[in-house]
């Protein structure tokens, strides 16, 4: 598995990580390899601002100061970064744009499972918009916009609406896990804000499916 170097300044790093390495290293010596040793054994500066799912694939940006740290941060935490992403649903999506809000909870006896709970779960929004529809092949894909950054929320959000996507071996049934050889889910496009130390960044990955 190849990490893609996607920009490198003094403020920070991005990189394009594969589908099936970690973000951060696990617990274990076979967890020990993930994109954050691996940016760091280049820049041993770097530091963590936020995750991908091992699952998943696309833009991870690492940080190479804590003041940075603490700006990208902040900016993750007012929603001033844009997340986009690129996924493939089992089934045909009807409506052409939808808005997503179900809250979600972490579903204890099922971790790292999580499931909309509307009695005590997390306030949870995603947009969605259909990009193209294979009707022989019975798939969707979209383009998903999280406006809020709980964990597994695309995947959740969409199994919810009744089409999870395909390769997802937690949420989705087995015929549509074995669909495909990955979780088809990639974070395509990332907008980073003006930060003063840095200029806005906005950076683009193609979906490798």
């Amino acid at each position: 598995m190849r990490l893609g170097w996607i920009h490198v300044s003094p403020g920070c790093v991005v990189v394009d990580k594969p589908s099936g390495l970690l973000s951060v290293p696990g617990r274990g010596e076979d967890k020990k390899d993930c994109a954050a040793s691996r940016v760091q054994a280049r820049f041993p500066e770097a530091l963590v601002v936020h995750r991908l799912d091992m699952a998943t694939s696309g833009l991870l940006v690492f940080a190479r100061s804590q003041e940075m740290q603490r700006l990208l941060g902040d900016a993750f935490a007012a929603r001033r970064v844009e997340k986009r992403y690129v996924a493939v649903l089992g089934g045909l999506v009807e409506a052409d744009e939808q808005a997503i809000d179900l809250p979600l909870l972490t579903d204890w006896p099922n971790r790292p499972r999580q499931m909309v709970c509307h009695q005590r779960g997390k306030p949870s929004q995603t947009l969605l918009r259909v990009l193209e529809r294979d009707s022989a092949r019975q798939q969707t894909r979209v383009a998903l916009l999280p406006l809020t950054g709980r964990s597994h929320q695309l995947r959740v959000h969409c199994l919810a609406i009744g089409h999870p996507i395909l390769g997802d071996a937690l949420y989705a049934p087995p015929a549509l896990q074995q669909a495909a050889p990955r979780l088809l889910l990639h974070a395509w496009q990332l907008g980073l804000p003006d930060m003063g130390e840095a200029p806005a960044l906005l950076l683009q990955s193609p979906p490798p499916f």
